[in-house]
C-alpha cells in the first residue's frame, strides 16, 4: 500500500462532501413536512388524559426503555410507566420495517435479555420482525404493557421542587407526576429529510423508510416481495445502512430503480446463517449472555483476550491489530506503535473491501463510484451479501453526484448532474436526527432545579456522571452511551449498564427514604476533566462527513464532549462494577 496515497485521497474525498450549514442540511418531519413522520403501522387509540403519580417514567419503548424498566422490575420496583409515540415497543425496529432491515451486530449479543426471557435468535444477524417480536416478549415478560402510554408524546418535562417529582406533560392531555425519570430517547427515532430544494413539490409518492408505505409497494415487513412496484420507477436518496439492506429487494420489485449516492458506505460480507439449537445449547451455560457481551466488547476495543465468540466484521480489525502488534516484540508495544497498527489495519481492510466492490459488480465504472475512500470506523460500517450484487441488474442505475447530492427534486423527479430523473416513487433513505440539537430531536423540553433548562446547563456540551446522572436535574437518569463506555458497535451493552445503575440507584433512594438524588457539580466536572484525557471523539477531523463526526463540524464546542471512558469499553464496565458494588455511589448526593 502506498500509505500517504491512501490517506491523500481520504482527504480530497472529505474535502469534496464538507457543507457550511452541517446539520442544518437536514428537514425536521414537522409543518408542511409532518406527514413523513406519521404512524403506518398501528391506528391511535381514543383515550381519555391520565393525571396520577407513578414511582417512574421511562420515556421511550426501545431497548434503552425496555431495559431500564426490565431493571427496575427486576429490583421490586413494580410502579413504572413507559411512555412512547410509537404504538408498541420496539423504538428503531418499531419505525424500521423497510424490507430486509435486519441488525448488522450478532443477535447474541444484540438483542437483550435473551437469557432472561429463555429465547434463541433464529439467526446470527436477526430480521427486523424477529427483533421487533423480541421487544414484545420483554414488554410481556415484565409485564410493561399494564400502565405503557403508546401514540403519546411527552411535550414538557419540569421538576416540582417542593413536591420532589417531576411533571410529565403529553399530546394526549396528560398531566401527570413521578418520583424519577429515565430518558431513554435513542437517536434512531426522529426520521430527518434532506434539504433538497424542491422537495415539497414531487408530483409522485414519497416516504421515508421508517415509515415504509407497504399500501403502495406491496409486500411487508416480513414479505419482501414488493409487487406493486413492477410499473414503477423508484428513486433512494441515501446510501447508508438503511440503502444497503433495502435496495436488494428494490431492485428485484421496481421497473427500474436509481439509487442517488453522494458517499458510497463500506460493504463487507455479512455471512449470515441460522443458528444451530445443539450449537447454542452447547455453550448457552447459565451467564452464557453476560459472558458473550463482554467478550465481544473486550475483542471491539482492543483488550488481549485470547478467544473471539462472535468472529464478525466488528471484530476483524481488533484482530488485525492484535496480529500485528504481536508480530512485533513486546518492548515495541507501545503506544505509537498501537495506532501505526490500528492505521495500517483499517488500511488494509479497507482495501479489501474496495476491492470486494470491484470483484462483485461487473461494471468497472460502477464498480469505481461504490468504492468506499475513508477509514472504516468514520461512517458506520456495512455488511451486505446483496447490495453491492444489485448493480448487475439492468434496472438498476447508480446515480453518483460526486459528493455533491442531488441537485433539485422537481414534480417529475430528482435532477443530479444536470440531469433529470423521472420518477413514479421517492423513498428517502436519510436516516434519523442525531445532531447536538436536543430539544429539537426529543421534542419536549428538560426544566430542572432552579428553572435551569437541560439544555441551558449543556449550551456547551454534555455533561453527566457516568453518562447516566446530571448536576442540578435531581432523580433524572439518562440512558444512552455517551460519557461512559461510548460502545457505538454494540448499543445495547451501554443500555444494559445504565439501566443496571438506574435500577440500584432508584432502589437505594426509597430504601433509605431519601426524596432527591443527584451527581454533585464537583463529580460531574471531575468527570468531564477524566473524559477530555483520552482520545476524543471517534470519528476525527479527517474523516468523511457523516453523523459519526457532526457532519464533519468538529469546531462545535460540544462535539469534545460526545466521548467516552478515556481507558475503553471495558475499563469503563469494569469502573462501574466496582461503582456499584462499593455500596457508597461515589459523587452522588442522596436528599
Amino acid at each position: 500500500m502506498d500509505k500517504e496515497a491512501l490517506r491523500r485521497k481520504y482527504r480530497q474525498e472529505r474535502e469534496k462532501r464538507l457543507r457550511p450549514d452541517g446539520n442544518n442540511q437536514y428537514i425536521h418531519a414537522a409543518g408542511v413536512f409532518a406527514g413523513y413522520a406519521n404512524d403506518p403501522y398501528t391506528p391511535v387509540q381514543a383515550r381519555g388524559p391520565t393525571h396520577e403519580n407513578v414511582t417512574v417514567a421511562v420515556i421511550g419503548a426501545g431497548f434503552a426503555g425496555l431495559l431500564t424498566a426490565a431493571r427496575l422490575k427486576e429490583s421490586g420496583i413494580d410502579d413504572v410507566r413507559i411512555i412512547d409515540q410509537a404504538g408498541d415497543v420496539g423504538g428503531t425496529w418499531y419505525w424500521n420495517r423497510y424490507p430486509g432491515a435486519q441488525c448488522d451486530t450478532a443477535s447474541l449479543v444484540y438483542m437483550p435479555l435473551l437469557e432472561e426471557t429463555g429465547y434463541v435468535p433464529t439467526e446470527k444477524y436477526a430480521h427486523g420482525p424477529e427483533i421487533l417480536q423480541h421487544s414484545r416478549r420483554i414488554a410481556n415478560h415484565y409485564d410493561l404493557y399494564r400502565d405503557a402510554l403508546f401514540h403519546t408524546k411527552l411535550t414538557d418535562l419540569r421538576w416540582d421542587g417542593p413536591g420532589a417529582v417531576w411533571i410529565l406533560n403529553t399530546d394526549r392531555g396528560d398531566e401527570f407526576t413521578a418520583r424519577f425519570v429515565a430518558l431513554g430517547l435513542g437517536p434512531l427515532n426522529v426520521p430527518k429529510l434532506p434539504g433538497i430544494p424542491g422537495i415539497e413539490g414531487f408530483g409522485g409518492r414519497s416516504f421515508h423508510t421508517s415509515r415504509w408505505d407497504y399500501a403502495y409497494t406491496g409486500g411487508g415487513p416480513e414479505d419482501p416481495n414488493l409487487s406493486r412496484l413492477r410499473d414503477k420507477r423508484v428513486g433512494v436518496i441515501g446510501t447508508g445502512a438503511t440503502a444497503v439492506q433495502a435496495v436488494p429487494h428494490l431492485a428485484e420489485g421496481s421497473e427500474h430503480l436509481y439509487v442517488f449516492q453522494r458517499t458510497p458506505s463500506s460493504v463487507d460480507a455479512r455471512d449470515n446463517a441460522p443458528i444451530d439449537p445443539s450449537w447454542f445449547a452447547s455453550i448457552a451455560s447459565p451467564g452464557w449472555q453476560e459472558r458473550w457481551l463482554r467478550n465481544f466488547a473486550d475483542n471491539q476495543t482492543g483488550v488481549w483476550v485470547d478467544d473471539d465468540f462472535v468472529m464478525d466484521g466488528w471484530t476483524a480489525i481488533a484482530r488485525r491489530i492484535k496480529a500485528q502488534v504481536m508480530a512485533h516484540p513486546p518492548e515495541e508495544w507501545t503506544a505509537d506503535a498501537v495506532r501505526r497498527a490500528y492505521e495500517d489495519a483499517d488500511l488494509e481492510k479497507m482495501e479489501e473491501i474496495r476491492a470486494r466492490a470491484e470483484a462483485i459488480v461487473s461494471d468497472k465504472a460502477t464498480a469505481e463510484k461504490l468504492k468506499a475512500w475513508y477509514r472504516q470506523l468514520c461512517k458506520r460500517p456495512c455488511f451486505h451479501d446483496e447490495y453491492l450484487q444489485a448493480f448487475n441488474r439492468d434496472n438498476v442505475t447508480l446515480v453518483d453526484t460526486d459528493g455533491r447530492g442531488v441537485d433539485e427534486i422537481t414534480e417529475a423527479g430528482v435532477v443530479a448532474g444536470g440531469v433529470e430523473y423521472e420518477l413514479d416513487c421517492i423513498i428517502y433513505a436519510s436516516g434519523f436526527e442525531t445532531g447536538l440539537h436536543l430539544e429539537s430531536r426529543m421534542g419536549f423540553a428538560v426544566t430542572g432545579r432552579d428553572g435551569i433548562r437541560l439544555t441551558d446547563h449543556w449550551a456547551e456540551g454534555m455533561r453527566s456522571l457516568h453518562g447516566t446522572h446530571v448536576h442540578g436535574f435531581p432523580n433524572l437518569f439518562l440512558v444512552q452511551p455517551f460519557q461512559g463506555a461510548n460502545l457505538i458497535s454494540n448499543i445495547p451493552h451501554n443500555l444494559y449498564e445504565s439501566a443496571r445503575t438506574i435500577a440500584l440507584v432508584v432502589r437505594h433512594v426509597l430504601n433509605s427514604g431519601c426524596a432527591e438524588v443527584e451527581p454533585t457539580r464537583e463529580a460531574e466536572d471531575a468527570w468531564l476533566e477524566l473524559l477530555l484525557t483520552g482520545l476524543g471523539p471517534l470519528a476525527s477531523a479527517d474523516c468523511t462527513p457523516g453523523y459519526y463526526n457532526n457532519e464533519g463540524d468538529l469546531d462545535d464546542p460540544r462535539v469534545k464532549y460526545m466521548v467516552g471512558y478515556p481507558l475503553g469499553a471495558s475499563a469503563y464496565f469494569d469502573y462501574l462494577d466496582d461503582w456499584r458494588r462499593s455500596g457508597s455511589l461515589a459523587g452522588l448526593l442522596f436528599s
